[in-house]
């Protein structure tokens, strides 16, 4: 506890020592995610909400936008400012993020613009790309670190060179609706963006040609796009019920539309090995999906009596863990013809389950839920492990495990952070409202 306000934003280090948080509350706050000693000093100097943050790829340092139309530079391991503030934007900056090599920082603002900074000297790196007409909602960089792409409200998504600020081509243009989503291929060479619209399209990083026509299929708006881990496919869920797999080269169909799911499709999911997806849908059905073909692998799994919230495949792709309105997790097994759970639901929630993960080594699922509790189970057996953590006051919004499986941590709606031993259940940093 610590934050007065909506916490928007958190992040681990690189090394997983350490959480950065910012808040409406205009702070940041860096947490030791190993210890219960106070964690460093609050990080003050932004006039209005905190609405990114973000370590830079070595963890020495922290970038944050603001509300205040400033971009800030942190030492993470002081908590003092480095330089003065990063000037130039007119308006609320919406995200920040530091390049791969961590020597630049590129930020994007409801003003229209995209701002590359020297993280170093914090002094721009050249004029300010422009060229949107509306806000920059989003902004990613390639995974060489060589290009920019922004994805904005004005339905365009534009790339750009990343050391020069120059545009990489002409803007993409196809979209007739805000695009709410843009990701890279897991190669750097593609960009699949899709939209309010109903269409998908995939983009020739490079040149900002786009790569063969529209994909042209769902009759609603298309929530989420995302590459399979081998990046050969795209899936793609909707509003209208269905959801798609594209070939990812030349943007061709595979398949039909899956189709099965009566109600909305919350949630998809590739398996590891990108041959397999799970859907789960308002019509409290889970459904799993062959990649290649897009056939169903086993009829409809069915055992919730409310919307699927969540699924996750386990890091092995051996089981599935989904998450539901009727407070229940279930375990499935994607090999069999099971209509029914493995094994009994967890049962303990009294309210939603919001979010369900496993840990990385797949032997436990931590579990949020409306009821304000977070609780570990026994992913083989379903059995809880210890009591349930009851220190938040307000829905549990979002758990993760740390990439080393020892801790967690969880966000609530009552504005807290908390991280937790994954081993003992034992709160590790009960957030104060001290600045040390």
């Amino acid at each position: 506890q610590g934050h007065d306000d909506w916490i928007r934003s958190v992040a681990f280090s690189p090394d997983g020592t350490h959480i950065v948080s910012g808040s409406d509350d205009k702070t940041i706050r860096i947490w030791d995610a190993k210890t219960d000693r106070p964690g460093r000093k609050t990080l003050r100097g932004h006039n209005d909400w905190v609405r990114s943050v973000a370590f830079s790829p070595n963890g020495t340092h922290v970038v944050s936008g603001s509300g205040d139309g400033t971009v800030r530079i942190w030492d993470a391991g002081t908590g003092s400012p480095v330089g003065e503030p990063l000037r130039g934007h007119d308006d609320m900056v919406l995200s920040a993020a530091f390049s791969p090599d961590g020597t630049r920082i590129v930020s994007g603002s409801k003003d229209r613009s995209i701002w590359i900074w020297d993280a170093e000297t914090g002094s721009p790196m050249g004029e300010p790309l422009r060229g949107h007409v509306d806000w920059v909602w989003s902004v990613a960089l390639a995974p060489d670190g060589t290009r920019i792409a922004s994805g904005s409200k004005d339905r365009t998504i534009r790339i750009w060179n990343a050391e020069t600020g120059s545009p990489v081509g002409e803007p993409l243009r196809g979209h007739d609706k805000p695009v709410l989503s843009v990701a890279f291929s897991p190669d750097g060479t593609r960009i699949v963006s899709g939209s309010e619209g109903d269409t998908i399209w995939i983009w020739d990083a490079e040149t900002g040609s786009p790569v063969g026509e529209p994909l042209r299929g769902h009759d609603d708006m298309v929530l989420s796009v995302a590459f399979s881990p081998d990046g050969k496919r795209i899936v793609s869920g909707s509003f209208d019920k269905t959801i798609r797999i594209w070939d990812a080269e030349t943007g061709s169909p595979v398949g039909e539309p899956l189709r099965g799911h009566n109600r909305w499709v919350y949630s998809v999911a590739f398996s590891p090995d990108s041959t397999r997806i799970v859907s789960g849908s308002n019509d409290k059905t889970i459904r799993i999906w062959n990649a290649e073909t897009g056939s169903p692998v086993r009829k409809p799994l069915r055992g919730h009596s409310d919307s699927i919230t969540s699924v996750a495949f386990s890091p092995d792709g051996k089981q599935i863990a989904s998450g539901s309105a009727d407070r229940t997790i279930g375990i499935w097994d994607p090999e069999i013809d099971n209509l029914v759970p493995v094994r009994e639901p967890f049962r303990g929630h009294n309210d939603y389950v919001r979010s369900v993960a496993f840990s990385p080594d797949g032997k436990r699922i931590v579990s949020g839920s409306d009821d304000r509790t977070i609780r570990i189970w026994d992913a083989e057996t379903g059995s809880p492990m210890g009591e349930p953590l009851q220190k938040h006051h307000d829905y549990v919004w979002s758990v993760a495990f740390s990439p080393d499986g020892k801790r967690i941590v969880s966000v609530s709606c009552d504005g807290t952070v908390h991280i937790w031993d994954a081993e003992t259940l034992e709160i590790l940093r009960r957030c104060t409202k001290e600045t040390d």
